[in-house]
């Protein structure tokens, strides 16, 4: 399966659109064809909410548990019922919002089907922008994932999974110094959906009012940019970069080229093109247990 990227002058293509063009690509909303681009916004709000109302009527839950002293600094911690709460794998959740909007309290989507299998999954809290830089939720991102490792340290795996600028934040975490953290987070996969990974188009987007991202800033926290020159701490952890049939042609190169770039940086990566499926459809489905994105996680966590 292949996605049209670089052109001939291996310029890239966004480089060559028009302000508008540029724009209605960063838009997911604008790509949807079941609804109306707001009420494709209401409906993924509302199922976030009910989910996460649901998981935690259902499951044992530990709510708002900081992880360091910042007030967005915070996880929602879900565990399967009757379980010791330790010697379990671990499923972090990093949600979307263009780093700008979006919330932990909305996210808990697939909390139901991997309880249900004997997962813990573990809701992320950061502070989006314009009160958090994009640095500082990187840094965020890094610490929580330290906190889980430092208080369940005999977990069997951490499995990190972003969805759209989430999925940006996950992927930051293939570069992450943890030496000076103290700890190595037993990392066993990454789930990277309908994600940003070349953030220089987003400097040139309406989304850069609140994230005033610089040149710098973006390339410095662009994974494409450098996941191809890092080593891959464990060669065997697999990487599975996911983009919904109906997100936007910008989203599809994105996703196509970070899988080539993790592939040539000899990390042990997969692609997937889910058929049918919005940029919101896509975690919307994660509320199923038979969806093919919650079957492709449950079969990577246990196999």
């Amino acid at each position: 399966m292949e996605v049209s990227g670089v052109g001939v002058s291996g310029e890239a293509p966004w480089k060559k659109m028009s302000a508008e063009e540029l724009e209605h690509q960063y838009l997911p909303r604008q790509w949807v064809v079941r609804l109306g681009a707001e009420e494709a916004l209401r409906t993924y709000s509302q199922i976030g909410i009910e989910a996460t109302r649901r998981a935690q009527a259902t499951w044992k839950s530990l709510l708002h548990v900081p992880y360091g002293d910042g007030e967005g600094e915070r996880v929602d911690i879900y565990f399967p019922n009757k379980v010791a709460e330790g010697a379990l794998p671990f499923f972090l959740f990093f949600h979307g919002g263009y780093w700008q909007s979006g919330s932990k309290d909305q996210s808990a989507f697939m909390v139901d089907p991997l309880a249900a299998q004997g997962v813990a999954v573990v809701i992320v809290g950061y502070d989006i922008a314009p009160k958090g830089t994009l640095d500082q939720m990187v840094d965020q991102v890094t610490r929580s994932i330290v906190f889980v490792q430092k208080r369940y340290p005999s977990n069997e795996g951490i499995y990190l999974c972003g969805h759209s600028a989430g999925a940006h934040l996950a992927a930051m975490m293939l570069l992450a110094d943890w030496t000076k953290h103290g700890v190595t987070p037993n990392l066993k996969g990454f789930f990277l959906v309908s994600g940003v990974f070349d953030l220089e188009p987003m400097v040139y987007t309406s989304q850069n009012v609140a994230l005033q991202l610089t040149l710098e800033d973006a390339r410095r926290n662009s994974p494409q940019l450098k996941v191809a020159q890092a080593q891959p701490a464990d060669p065997a952890c697999p990487v599975l970069v996911v983009v919904g049939q109906f997100d936007s042609p910008e989203f599809h190169r994105q996703s196509w080229e970070f899988y080539q770039t993790l592939c040539q940086g000899g990390w042990k990566a997969s692609f997937e093109k889910l058929s049918d499926v919005d940029h919101f459809e896509i975690i919307e489905t994660l509320t199923q247990k038979d969806s093919v994105l919650t079957q492709i996680f449950l079969k990577t966590i246990f196999q």
